[in-house]
């Protein structure tokens, strides 16, 4: 019995189960895409997350206002959230800004705060902007916050102390592809100062190639969350005549969108004007995205979420984070001096097609074309619940059964 059998687990869990993550500083790659830019309409929001926290889980929330799902840290999980949907189909998540903030206040890092209040009470974009022409000054808080609701609206905030400024991604002036990008500068701030300026270049190239195929949350994930492509240097570790000498299988790790500091990545599919807001789906890949699968979860479902994603107390985060960051370990073994700047690439991508990718990529595929079958079905009718249940226990079959053959590999 595969989703019962803990016995390889067990044996794991008496090792260290932290990955010596460095100090860093908190990092994020994220887009926008309005429902004009996609094959059925419907608006996508993706966040990849960056962290020195490298456990997080999701969490359901029902405090009062709207009930709504969020990403939290494992050790905080009635604190922050810092990516979440709520019932009404309005979404929201981050990325910090580093070039944005004008004054010397010292107690900042309250993004995740007020994304848990804005879940709680906004419904609209201008619900959002309201609660932020009403919170208190200072803000506390240096980011680019981007949001999308039921009724088409879609856009970022660069947010520091005591303003905001709007960027609509509907606005065919600043947006003519029907996208915004961001990582860890703010348009508004202050030039060539902040971060992720090699990331933002990878996801431009990523994501209009992208395009042409059309826009979908498997896409992002398996062509941005796990691309090993860096702008700066023009080479792509998954093109066969860049990749990796073979000899030794190792590279720096640099500028990459997925990161050592990886914990996490969201592609929020919202839905159209006149959909029932029920359908906004959350897509879940927890733990580092190259050895993570993404799963699809709705506030619908309450606290009946996938049983991978939600706090497990014997491994302290959810299962598919801790599955994950084993097989991370096996890519970033090395901890001596600089170590932890190289990844052992052909882990992950060989021409065997053995990597951890190419393995996980087959069962991700699975678990689409499992939820993709009643997408319309549940469209016209609703979600059922009970469906959704069935579904993920096949799912975790699927999903225990690929990760404890991959340990014992």
């Amino acid at each position: 019995d595969v989703l019962g059998s803990r016995g390889l687990g067990d044996v794991y869990k008496r090792q260290v189960l932290c990955l010596c993550f460095p100090v860093v500083d908190k990092a994020c790659t994220s887009i926008i895409i309005t429902g004009k830019a996609t094959l059925d309409g419907r608006p996508l929001m993706w966040k990849h997350r960056d962290t020195g926290a490298p456990y997080n889980h999701i969490g359901y929330f029902d405090e009062g206002g709207y009930r709504f799902l969020g990403l939290v840290n494992s050790d905080d999980p009635e604190g922050a959230v810092w990516t979440g949907s709520n019932e009404t189909g309005f979404s929201i998540m981050n990325t910090a800004s580093y070039n944005l903030k004008d004054d010397d206040i010292k107690e900042m890092d309250q993004e995740g705060n007020l994304m848990r209040k804005a879940l709680r009470v906004c419904k609209t974009v201008q619900d959002f902007e309201h609660f932020l022409d009403t919170l208190p000054r200072p803000m506390r808080v240096e980011a680019n916050f981007g949001v999308i609701d039921a009724y088409g609206g879609a856009a970022y905030y660069e947010t520091n102390n005591e303003r905001y400024y709007k960027k609509d991604a509907n606005d065919p002036n600043l947006a003519p592809e029907g996208y915004l990008i961001y990582t860890n500068f703010s348009f508004e701030g202050r030039t060539d100062e902040g971060k992720g300026y090699v990331r933002y270049e990878n996801a431009k190239k990523i994501f209009k190639e992208m395009r042409n195929e059309g826009f979908t949350p498997q896409r992002i994930f398996q062509q941005a969350s796990r691309s090993f492509y860096n702008s700066l240097l023009d080479i792509d570790l998954m093109d066969k005549g860049q990749s990796p000498n073979n000899r030794t299988g190792w590279f720096v790790e640099q500028d990459f969108i997925p990161r050592l500091e990886s914990t996490a990545s969201i592609v929020i599919q919202g839905v159209k004007s006149g959909m029932n807001p029920e359908l906004t789906t959350m897509w879940t890949a927890l733990g580092y995205p190259p050895t993570s699968v993404a799963i699809p979860l709705w506030v619908k479902m309450g606290k009946e979420q996938s049983t991978l994603v939600t706090y497990d107390v014997s491994y302290k985060t959810a299962l598919l984070d801790w599955y994950s960051v084993q097989l991370q370990k096996n890519v970033y073994s090395i901890h001596r001096g600089n170590g932890q700047k190289y990844l052992h690439w052909q882990l992950l991508w060989n021409d065997d097609q053995s990597g951890y990718i190419q393995q996980l990529r087959a069962v991700e595929n699975r678990i689409f074309d499992l939820f993709d079958a009643h997408k319309t079905e549940w469209e016209q009718n609703g979600l059922d619940t009970k469906e959704i249940q069935r579904l993920y226990k096949e799912v975790d079959k699927l999903v225990n059964k690929a990760f404890l053959g991959l340990q014992k590999s």
